[in-house]
């Protein structure tokens, strides 16, 4: 995908109608420090991405502090119960999947778990909510494009699944040993005497953890994004059945999305966990 020029932009902004190819092409762009020519490009920082992936972290971080402070011994509340409902289901899936010290790991997990959750949740946002109101605000030519949701950047699900590289990797030599980690790489699975290969074939295990995690969220939430968008178009026509069929095709894809968005987030958590599992392992 590549995404358009701020002339490009520009231009289809002067069109009474843009047309429903310039309306996506303009949606699917980032606030980013350049000109963006790929889907991933660590050359590019997207600022918008950036911006809601710290801000959905700090949020997260303040929805648990807030539970941990209102907790009590007592009957619980809708909102305490709820979040030990997720901490008592985080804990038992690291239990039976990490056979070692969680207690850095099932932590670890929930963060995972609410990050990413929130991050996805921003996918309910009104896609021209924020064109609306830079408009409005008369700073459109300050922000030509704007993308709220992280996840369904390529370059934001990368750098998350780069920092699960980094635990499994951490983790393999501390449970290991750095001798033994070594000695893993190159013996792994077929013995020392094809060292070349299994070192080879480790690697490409690695990277392939590394790709299919980032990749996996992306899509899925580039998928719902797209969506979301060809709805919206639908709305967009001038007659009673496309306004009719916008609010019937959006409801029932938000209803069906609140699935997605919360499945991914556990299944991003449940392979963090499993990938580190298997770090606590040998071969």
């Amino acid at each position: 995908m590549t995404s358009p020029s701020v002339e490009g932009v520009a231009a289809a902004g002067a069109h009474a109608n843009p047309t429903p190819s310039e309306y996506i092409t303009h949606h699917l762009g980032h606030l980013s420090n350049k000109h963006q020519d790929f889907v991933v490009d660590f050359s590019v920082v997207n600022m918008d991405t950036v911006f809601w992936s710290v801000l959905m972290g700090v949020l997260g971080c303040l929805f648990m502090f807030m539970a941990a402070r209102k907790a009590t011994s007592g009957v619980p509340g809708r909102f305490q119960a709820a979040v030990e409902m997720l901490v008592e289901m985080v804990e038992d899936q690291s239990k039976s999947i990490v056979h070692g010290d969680r207690s850095f790991i099932a932590p670890l997990a929930l963060t995972v778990f609410v990050w990413v959750a929130l991050m996805n949740s921003l996918d309910f946002l009104p896609v021209d909510m924020f064109s609306a109101l830079f408009g409005l605000l008369g700073v459109e030519h300050i922000f030509p494009y704007h993308r709220v949701v992280p996840t369904a950047d390529l370059n934001g699900t990368i750098g998350i699944s780069l920092g699960v590289l980094v635990l499994m990797l951490y983790y393999g030599i501390k449970i290991k040993g750095v001798g033994g980690f070594i000695h893993e790489l190159f013996a792994a699975p077929f013995g020392i005497y094809m060292a070349p290969f299994n070192l080879l074939l480790n690697i490409i295990e690695y990277a392939a953890k590394m790709v299919s995690l980032g990749m996996r969220l992306f899509g899925n939430m580039y998928a719902g994004e797209l969506l979301f968008l060809l709805i919206a178009l639908l709305g967009s026509t001038a007659t009673a059945f496309g306004f009719i069929g916008h609010v019937i095709a959006g409801s029932i894809w938000a209803i069906f999305h609140i699935l997605i968005v919360f499945l991914q987030a556990f299944i991003f958590m449940m392979l963090t966990l499993v990938y580190i599992g298997q770090a606590h392992e040998g071969h």
